[in-house]
């Protein structure tokens, strides 16, 4: 921790600017022997020529300087703001290097963050996932645990645990006084009340991961429904080959695409049907998993030709995940229409035309994205903070069943174990291991 870190924290490639960080005490010296200025004000943009370990002119650049304890990360902190490129930001950083820092581990300014007290462990993942975010819905959300929404959650979590707690442990100290007949009943209270929270919580979570991941998108169908056409009209790209000859597309490609306020993993299938040829048989099975990833189905039929045994695969394909979001789509619409709507009613088809127009399609994805995106519910961003609750909850119910049979120090047990789980999701108790790993995610500079 008192070795002072610099990385580049902008993104590789050409950028009007690129930000080089440096955190530690020895950053205002270093500050100093780049720049060369006699005095630096904290918090004052200096405009400043910045010079090599050869005092050779690198950049006229932006140059900020935070004191301890008012930054980021708590500890002094310089920041260059270059013109972009990477040679220009690479020569600071070298030069920096030079003068006594060390390259940042990813993650390790937020870290540092971390283990000086200016942010928790809520805060962290909630930064670390905004710069993923995939919909303009997830950055509300992160923006909303960055100011403490999760945190609150866990505090009070933590409280509603510890009193539990407290009464169990009365009632083992006094065991042979007179202690109300209410508190069991509100202990069990308690605890069923923060059980069904938390099953809320992790169900609203699973359905809108996308917000944060990107939702995917499987595109389905019989082969020449014309999916790869559909692929290339909305990435408006040709990004798929495109053929008449059935089975052309053997594997699945993977795109992202925008809708409305949403980045979206749009994937292209294998068509569906009965093969012997073996790589088919590979890229149908690939398929099936896609459908079974996805959190949206795209079933795609063909207007132009009869509704048939294939047809009908897709469909049941569909009812197997009842579950599932999908939308049916009938392409192909700028042809004679040959297939008998009948088996399709009840799944409210939309006509679309992956040559002329598909813009119904895209209105009805966006509106479904929309509506699982809604909600004010708290979600959980990460699988490590849903492992915890999850843990927090099977603590919970485990702990009823000595309760009920009066063995207050088993359910102490396993009420502690609830905490343990609880608190890690903003300061765990001590463990150098977790915070590398999940700070290790993270990008260089932050």
């Amino acid at each position: 921790m008192h070795s002072s870190i610099v990385a580049i924290a902008t993104a590789h490639g050409v950028s009007s600017i690129s930000i080089i960080r440096v955190s530690g005490e020895a950053a205002l010296e270093i500050a100093y022997k780049i720049s060369h200025l006699e005095n630096i004000t904290p918090r004052y943009a200096h405009l400043t020529p910045l010079y090599n370990m050869q005092d050779d002119l690198i950049d006229q650049a932006i140059m900020i300087y935070f004191a301890a304890p008012n930054s980021f990360t708590g500890e002094e902190i310089v920041e260059f703001q270059c013109h972009g490129g990477m040679i220009v930001a690479q020569e600071i950083m070298d030069t920096a290097l030079f003068y006594g820092a060390r390259l940042a581990a990813p993650g390790e300014f937020s870290k540092r963050a971390f283990l000086n007290g200016k942010i928790d462990l809520t805060k962290a993942e909630a930064i670390s996932k905004l710069i993923e975010a995939k919909s303009v819905d997830a950055a509300k959300i992160l923006a909303r645990q960055m100011k403490g929404e999760l945190k609150v959650f866990v505090d009070e979590s933590r409280d509603a645990l510890l009193k539990s707690l407290a009464y169990s442990e009365v009632m083992i100290d006094y065991a042979e006084e007179d202690i109300p007949d209410d508190i069991m009943k509100n202990i069990v209270h308690q605890l069923d009340n923060l059980t069904d929270k938390i099953e809320q919580i992790v169900d609203a979570s699973h359905r809108r991961r996308g917000l944060i991941e990107g939702f995917k998108v499987a595109i389905i169908g019989k082969p020449n429904v014309g999916k790869s056409s559909l692929l290339n009209a909305l990435l408006s790209y040709d990004r798929a080959i495109v053929s008449d000859i059935a089975g052309t597309t053997r594997d699945t490609i993977e795109e992202q695409v925008r809708i409305g306020s949403h980045i979206i993993r749009l994937v292209d299938t294998a068509g569906i049907r009965e093969s012997v040829d073996v790589i088919e048989k590979i890229g149908i099975e690939k398929t099936l998993n896609s459908v079974e990833d996805a959190d949206i189905v795209i079933a795609l039929f063909d207007g132009s030709r009869s509704f048939n045994d294939e047809d009908k695969k897709i469909l049941s394909l569909i009812d197997t995940f009842e579950n599932k979001h999908s939308i049916i789509a009938i392409n192909k619409s700028d042809l004679e229409c040959r297939l008998s709507m009948r088996e399709l009613e009840k799944y409210n088809p939309i006509e679309v035309s992956a040559k002329k127009s598909f813009e119904k399609l895209t209105e009805k994805l966006e509106s479904l994205l929309n509506s699982v995106g809604s909600g004010d519910e708290l979600m959980l961003v990460s699988t490590r903070q849903i492992e915890a609750v999850n843990l927090t909850k099977s603590s919970i119910l485990e702990s009823k069943i000595p309760l009920l049979k009066g063995e207050l120090e088993f359910f102490s047990y396993h009420l502690q174990e609830a905490l343990k789980a609880i608190s890690s999701i903003s300061n765990p108790y001590n463990s150098e291991e977790i915070l590398d790993k999940m700070f290790g995610e993270f990008c260089l500079g932050k």
